[in-house]
């Protein structure tokens, strides 16, 4: 089976030829880094340099693809061109692959050959002088600090330096990515508050519409016709009032114009009207109450939607809205007959109890509806909404 060799870096096959073409110019005009008169010198003339020479240059082509196995294979080169007059390009390439070594490879590499080198120098320092007792000894653990050392500590310099800018991009990225989720995630909970509010505002005044016109239809009885006309251009108007208004709050977006007031709870009387108007028989039992703007427009609409449903699913009979403030909740709770409605009905989209369950939720509430017993009722059942909405004292008006 073939061995499959890592191919090299453009880059690094420019360094491996400069460094050969170097180092060949150097023996060719006889500049060495020793003499053959070198006691060191075992092997003199200039064709030992061309080996180390040799294997350096192809090491070079691996300082990137295979930084590991140049070191390994560089190492031996670099202590044979010692027992020759040496080759200055040798030395140069091999402080290269050391600086490859430590960048490139992996991180328990770059650290385990930090501390050998630094080993190196410090033994290459004292050894020598230890023995021969001469300062000039001390020079042999400085050549080793710059073969060896120096290169490395580079590599490791620049390695930390590029993981802390690589770190460092992919913070920024990560962060992008978050900003991005959370407009993202701004963009849908408004679209759903904007969904909610269009739903509460409008779908009271079009419900009425419906059944009205359905009876307007259904009757032959000009007096009935004209009263259901009536109502019907009433809510009309209405209808269109609100519209008006959240288009225009959508549509200010410089802020030139002030936006209308959000419903209160001391408008259910004319919700309340309104519904009476529509055709239901509405009782309410609110006390005055002081609580966050964000709770009262929550109680309002929860309100304005149960009269909604109650308009167009209830049975004839008697609706009641009853609102209690508590020392630490408001809480509310519409009751209405429970059974098949006679006549015109407008048909539904299941929105409404979502958006009330949402509004609640938001608010960190509760909220529950359903058909309980009633012993009192007609059908012996009465459909029942009931929220109950936390107030924060620090936030009350």
């Amino acid at each position: 089976m073939a061995v499959r060799l890592p191919r090299p870096h453009r880059f690094d096959v420019y360094i491996a030829i400069g460094g050969l073409l170097g180092g060949l110019l150097l023996v060719g005009i006889g500049l060495g880094t020793r003499t053959a008169k070198d006691p060191i010198t075992l092997f003199d003339g200039p064709w030992p340099i061309l080996v180390p020479l040799t294997v350096m240059a192809g090491c070079e082509l691996l300082r990137r693809a295979a930084p590991r196995t140049a070191l390994l294979i560089g190492t031996p080169a670099i202590c044979a061109d010692v027992f020759t007059q040496g080759n200055l390009a040798t030395v140069l390439m091999f402080t290269d692959i050391m600086y490859a070594a430590v960048l490139y490879g992996p991180l328990a590499t770059a650290r385990r050959i930090q501390w050998i080198t630094g080993l190196l120098t410090v033994a290459g320092t004292l050894v020598p002088f230890a023995v021969w007792r001469v300062p000039e000894a001390l020079l042999i653990g400085v050549v080793v600090g710059v073969v060896a050392y120096a290169p490395a500590a580079t590599g490791y310099i620049v390695r930390n330096h590029r993981d802390a800018a690589e770190a460092a991009r992919l913070r920024a990225e990560q962060t992008a990515l978050l900003a991005e989720m959370d407009r993202a995630q701004a963009v849908t909970s408004e679209r759903a508050r904007m969904a909610r509010e269009l739903h509460d505002m409008v779908a009271n005044h079009l419900s009425a519409i419906a059944i009205h016109s359905t009876a307007a239809l259904s009757l032959d009885d000009p007096k009935t016709s004209q009263e259901a006309l009536s109502v019907i251009r009433e809510n009309s108007v209405e209808g269109l009032a609100e519209m008006r208004r959240l288009i225009g709050i959508l549509r200010d977006a410089g802020g030139d114009t002030e936006p209308a007031a959000a419903p209160t709870l001391d408008g259910l009387e004319a919700l309340v009207a309104g519904a009476r108007t529509n055709g239901l028989d509405v009782h309410l039992d609110a006390e005055p109450c002081r609580v966050p703007a964000p709770v009262e427009l929550a109680a309002y609409r929860i309100v304005q939607e149960a009269l909604t449903n109650a308009l167009k699913h209830a049975s004839p009979g008697r609706v009641t809205v009853i609102l209690t403030q508590l020392d630490d909740s408001l809480r509310v709770a519409v009751t209405s007959p429970f059974g098949d409605r006679e006549g015109p009905r407008a048909p539904g989209s299941g929105a409404g109890l979502i958006g009330m369950r949402e509004r609640v939720e938001l608010l960190g509430g509760a909220f529950e509806a359903g058909p309980v017993d009633d012993p009192d009722s007609a059908d012996g059942k009465i459909w029942v909404v009931r929220a109950t909405l936390p107030v924060n004292e620090g936030d009350s008006r």
